[in-house]
């Protein structure tokens, strides 16, 4: 199983890198993304990164855990409070939160919430339970045969995944281009594909990008700039943070 990608939030710059810096050592199956102090940022950093488990101090200024939390509704994270306060982990629990760390932070207790979040991610039960809650939060289907429902303005498109070449994201729409050239403009902004569609067959390789790797894409191309190249002759951009995301990706292939 590769490492989990892993956002660190804390107020508190030296709590951070101590955090960042335990893992490295001690927590392989955790791989930082990105560290932040504030839930504002955390908000921009996820939209970007897509981490699966979240790091989460409570007492913030500002907005605290809790309400960073409550704004990201909807969103499939295995969090984990990090915090001194350990007055709120009845909360913190209420919140279907994966584990409860204080600080300062027990190696034996960071291996047992590790364990946990593991386990969480590498069940099928566990992923395909999952998947249900996404589905019936975006409103999204992923049906038989290998199709997914797309909800349009005008109702419902029924496309089979392996079409997709990629997905582009336009304002809080989503334009989706299949192998066949033509393009659907979806009412469902492009986190939603992101969060439904397997990852091993589509990346987020791009703010505004998420590529079918798995069947169309055919070439990676620096001549002008990062650029994947897909089976229609599209090329689009990588950015430069997905880099070693998506070169370890097409590497496995």
């Amino acid at each position: 199983m590769r490492p989990l990608r892993t956002l660190i939030v804390d107020d508190e710059y030296n709590a951070r890198t101590n955090l960042q810096l335990i893992i490295q050592d001690h927590a392989p199956e955790l791989n930082v993304v990105g560290t932040t102090g504030s839930a504002e940022e955390a908000r921009a950093i996820i939209a970007e990164t897509t981490p699966e488990v979240l790091l989460l101090d409570i007492m913030m200024p500002g907005e605290n855990g809790f309400d960073l939390l409550d704004s990201l509704k909807g969103q499939d994270l295995s969090v984990v409070f990090v915090t001194a306060h350990n007055e709120f982990a009845l909360k913190a629990f209420k919140k279907n939160a994966i584990d409860y760390l204080e600080k300062p932070i027990a190696i034996d207790d960071l291996h047992r919430a590790v364990k946990k979040l593991v386990r969480r991610h590498s069940t099928p039960e566990g992923s395909g339970e999952r998947r249900r809650i996404k589905e019936k939060a975006l409103g999204v289907h992923i049906g038989m045969k290998d199709t997914i429902s797309i909800p349009t303005r005008d109702g419902l498109l029924l496309l089979r995944i392996s079409e997709i070449v990629y997905l582009e994201a336009s304002d809080s729409y989503t334009l989706i281009f299949t192998d066949d050239g033509k393009n659907y403009l979806s009412s469902k902004n492009i986190r939603t594909f992101e969060d439904i569609l397997d990852p091993k067959a589509f990346m987020r390789i791009h703010r505004s990008y998420l590529i079918n790797v798995r069947d169309h894409l055919r070439e990676f191309n620096r001549t002008e700039g990062n650029m994947a190249v897909m089976s229609n002759g599209s090329m689009v951009p990588v950015a430069r943070r997905k880099m070693p995301e998506f070169l370890g990706a097409i590497s496995s292939f």
